[in-house]
C-alpha cells in the first residue's frame, strides 16, 4: 500500500494571528503536489507546522494513518518527512561532509556511508567540496547540501519550500529534475514554488491557497486553462503558463 500524508483542517497561529485556517490537503507517494499563493499565503508556515517547528492549534496531520500533530521535529523527520526550508538552510559553520552525517546521526554507520554515497551520486561536485565549510559555497551549491540534508533521512515525503529562490536557472532545473527523480522512485513531493510555470510542469495536482485557506484545488491543466484562478487568490506577478 503506498503511503499517504493527509492534512485536515489544520488551523495554525503565529503571533496571535491566524495564518493557516481549516486547510486541508493530500500528498501520495509517487505524486507531486504545488502549492501557490502569494507571498503570506501560508506555504511556508505549512511546511513549518507540518515538520514540526510550529505548533499547530487545531487539525490533524496523518501519516499512514499516524496522527504527527506537534511531535518533535525529529520524530516527525525519522517518520519519514523531511523539509528543505526556504533560504538554503545549512548548518554554515560545519563541513558539508559533517552536514550530512548530522542529518543521518540516527542511522547506522553503513547505512549512514551508504546514504551520503548516494547524495554524492546526485550531486557529484559535493564530493569534491565535502571537507568545505558549508557557509563558504555559494547559493546553488548550499541548496544542494540542504537537498542532500533532506535525502539522509530517506523520506517518503519531501516538503520543497521555494528552491529556485535566488538561484540560476541552470541550477533550477538541476534541482527540479532531482525533484522529478525522486518522485518517479516513489516519494511524495510538496512543492512551493515561484516559478508557477516550473511547479506546473513537474505537478500532478495543485492546491491554490491565499490567507491560510486553499482557495482551489486541481489538474495542472485546469490551472493553465483558467489563469484567473491565480490571479484571484491575489498571486503577484504576471505568469506565463504558456511556457509550461
Amino acid at each position: 500500500m503506498s503511503a499517504i500524508l493527509e492534512i485536515d483542517n489544520l488551523n495554525v497561529v503565529r503571533g496571535h494571528k491566524p495564518v493557516l485556517r481549516n486547510l486541508s490537503l493530500r500528498i501520495e507517494a509517487g505524486k507531486t503536489i504545488a502549492l501557490l499563493g502569494p507571498n503570506g499565503a501560508g506555504k511556508s508556515s505549512l511546511v513549518l507546522a507540518m515538520a514540526g517547528v510550529l505548533p499547530i492549534a487545531s487539525g490533524t496531520i496523518r501519516l499512514d494513518g499516524q496522527n504527527l500533530v506537534n511531535l518533535p521535529p525529529e520524530t516527525i523527520r525519522r517518520s519519514g518527512i523531511a523539509a528543505i526550508l526556504e533560504g538554503h538552510q545549512v548548518l554554515t559553520d560545519l563541513t558539508v561532509e559533517e552536514n550530512l552525517r548530522v542529518a543521518g546521526f540516527y542511522l547506522g554507520q553503513a547505512d549512514l556511508v551508504a546514504e551520503m554515497n548516494q547524495a554524492y551520486a546526485i550531486f557529484p561536485e559535493l564530493l569534491d567540496l565535502r571537507k568545505r565549510l558549508a557557509g563558504t559555497l555559494s547559493g546553488g551549491q548550499q541548496q544542494m547540501v540542504a537537498v542532500a540534508h533532506a535525502l539522509m533521512a530517506r523520506p517518503k515525503f519531501i516538503l520543497a519550500d521555494e528552491l529556485s529562490l535566488g538561484l540560476a536557472p541552470l541550477i533550477v532545473k538541476r534541482l527540479m529534475n532531482v525533484l522529478e527523480a525522486l518522485a518517479n522512485k516513489g516519494c511524495g513531493i510538496l512543492l512551493i514554488e515561484q516559478f508557477t510555470h516550473v511547479a506546473l510542469r513537474l505537478a500532478d495536482y495543485v492546491y491554490v491557497v491565499n490567507r491560510g485557506r486553499v482557495h482551489f484545488q486541481g489538474l495542472p491543466a485546469e490551472v493553465k486553462a483558467n489563469p484567473s484562478v491565480l490571479h484571484e487568490a491575489y498571486l503577484a506577478g504576471d505568469f506565463d503558463l504558456a511556457k509550461s
